[in-house]
């Protein structure tokens, strides 16, 4: 049996303090998992959004901004992690090196989008300038199963496509342990399979401190933190969610 650790979407972008990842590096240091994922939409890249192209909030944005915010965020949260390997190596203790996934969000693939949109930026800009090199990284929207558990940035329902509800529509649908980001709630369904054991629906909710302009001040009222999956196999696990909240106390 292994543990996870779930990091939901950070949307880190320009002018965001990153101090709270570095907390969130000391957890996972400390706890040493044996699986991290990070679920996907790390970096926000405001400045390839289509959303409000055009729109007075749309001004200043820049590629090499949106890239340097992404890079800033990375280094706060694995510093820790690195800090740690490096330390049980120099004293020769049980070395912890935790496989670490990122399975690309929407946002990342404002990239791909718009290279598709205008061929003059291939090979001016591409994912790989993303600071993920020390991670397995998964296209957007593709599935990685870890242990039963089924990870991606989102899950679709339908013969179009469209993103599920619900941690309940999820599992009715997709009848597994499927875990993802995306939106900022968090919610989790859970049912039980003919021998007992469980398989459970999680949407992990949202990793940054900030506030999203285009949601109302109760739409910004959401969980921010990271998870925990306890004795996975199978599909199978215990689930504990750590509010970011709670990390800025511990550690701060």
């Amino acid at each position: 049996m292994t543990v996870h650790c779930v990091i939901p979407d950070v949307q880190a972008k320009a002018g965001n303090d990153f101090t709270y990842l570095s907390y969130v590096g000391k957890y996972i240091a400390e706890k040493k998992p044996d699986v991290v994922v990070n679920i996907g939409d790390f970096a926000d890249m405001p400045s390839l959004s289509s959303y409000d192209r055009g729109k007075k909030s749309f001004e200043g944005r820049s590629y090499t901004q949106d890239l340097d915010a992404a890079v800033e965020a990375m280094a706060s949260l694995t510093r820790p992690i690195f800090l740690e390997q490096q330390r049980l190596k120099v004293n020769k203790q049980k070395q912890w090196n935790p496989r670490m996934i990122l399975t690309l969000g929407n946002h990342e693939e404002r990239i791909n989008r718009a290279i598709e949109e205008d061929r003059k930026l291939d090979g001016l800009i591409s994912i790989d300038d993303l600071p993920y090199h020390s991670w397995e990284v998964y296209p957007f929207l593709e599935i990685i199963t870890v242990d039963g558990v089924n990870y991606s940035h989102f899950f679709t329902s339908g013969v179009m496509n469209r993103p599920c509800t619900s941690a309940r529509q999820m599992l009715v649908k997709k009848h597994m342990s499927c875990v993802q980001g995306h939106v900022q709630t968090m919610d989790i369904a859970t049912d039980y399979k003919a021998d007992g054991s469980t398989i459970t629906g999680l949407f992990a909710g949202c990793c940054y401190e900030h506030d999203e302009e285009y949601l109302t001040r109760q739409g910004n009222n959401y969980f921010r933190g990271i998870h925990f999956l306890y004795e996975v196999h199978d599909g199978s696990f215990y689930h504990h969610a750590i509010s970011l909240k709670y990390l800025k106390e511990k550690y701060s």
